[in-house]
């Protein structure tokens, strides 16, 4: 199954998928509010994306421009793995290569993925999360409907790391507009 847009595709992934999103993945404007991945980290990942979608039918998907074929990033949807004040839930999430960014791409493709959430899946909630200082994704997330629930310390990154701090978004099929 995919999911499309007039300018995107949002697909499965492939094995020739791995090197690009790991060269992705270390684009300094992408790594800016992420914790440093490695390729076998970037990896790993995919496995735990596909695992996911083998399980939930969902999952972070690879995101195409239909016009190039290029890969240009991700966008989709997985189970938050960790405790919080807002969890269980499920995360909307992107990441675009930064030669993509600012064109409205990760809007089109959050958008798609929303719609599949609160149509196809039957969703009632999504969260999105962003470290406080990202505001081009929180700002996206507002774009999108979201509102702001609060903060909260991502407890996969250690005390005092600068990344750790978080603010969390949410999104109800009922306050959808």
């Amino acid at each position: 199954m995919e999911l499309s847009s007039p300018r995107l595709r949002l697909r499965q992934w492939r094995p020739e998928d791995r090197a690009p999103f790991a060269a992705i993945n270390v684009e300094p404007t992408v790594q800016r509010y992420l914790a440093p991945i490695t390729r076998a980290g970037s990896d790993a990942m995919l496995g735990r994306i596909e695992a996911h979608f083998a399980e939930h039918g969902f999952g972070y998907w690879a995101l195409e421009e239909r016009r190039s074929g290029a890969l240009i990033g991700l966008c989709g949807m997985m189970h938050v793995p960790f405790e919080a004040f807002f969890t269980p839930a499920v995360e909307i999430g992107w990441r675009l290569s930064s030669a993509w960014q600012g064109q409205g791409l990760a809007r089109e493709a959050a958008q798609t993925v929303l719609d599949d959430a609160f149509g196809r899946l039957g969703l009632n909630r999504v969260v999105s999360f962003t470290v406080v200082s990202n505001s081009a994704s929180w700002g996206l997330m507002e774009r999108l409907g979201m509102k702001r629930i609060g903060e909260f310390d991502n407890p996969g990154l250690p005390e005092g790391h600068p990344l750790r701090r978080n603010v969390a978004y949410e999104i109800t099929a009922a306050g959808r507009a």
